[in-house]
């Protein structure tokens, strides 16, 4: 049984990045799509898909090529099931030079900060990839 299933994905994702594996096939849910939507989006994620098998839904994950990137992302979980962050949607920090994206869940959907920053509502900070 998987307690945080976003840290199960990131953490998944982080090491097939460092162990140099292109696919991985990783547990659905509906979060974990729409992170991956966002991160596919934001280029760190080449394609996903989701497939069903005996009944259990799958997402198959196909990273950038390492050899030719020769970049590995950092993902970093910052609001944890057992300690939530939540901040105002001013009070986060521009990324300088566009290099890192904070991913946030509004009370509607998951999304980017710099999309969330013209909603000007309360949001929890769920992870930083960089």
């Amino acid at each position: 049984m998987i307690i945080d299933p976003i840290g199960d994905l990131l953490t998944r994702i982080r090491n097939a990045y460092l162990a140099r594996i292109e696919d991985l096939k990783i547990p659905y849910s509906g979060v974990k799509s729409n992170i991956l939507k966002i991160l596919k989006k934001n280029k760190y994620v080449l394609e996903y898909s989701i497939w069903e098998k005996n009944n259990k839904k799958y997402i198959f994950v196909k990273l950038n090529n390492i050899r030719i990137t020769k970049y590995i992302p950092s993902f970093k979980r910052i609001s944890k099931p057992w300690q939530r962050i939540y901040i105002w949607s001013k009070d986060i920090k521009k990324s300088r030079n566009w290099k890192w994206i904070f991913i946030v869940s509004t009370p509607k959907w998951i999304i980017t900060w710099y999309e969330a920053r013209s909603l000007n509502v309360w949001w929890e900070l769920l992870c930083e990839v960089y």
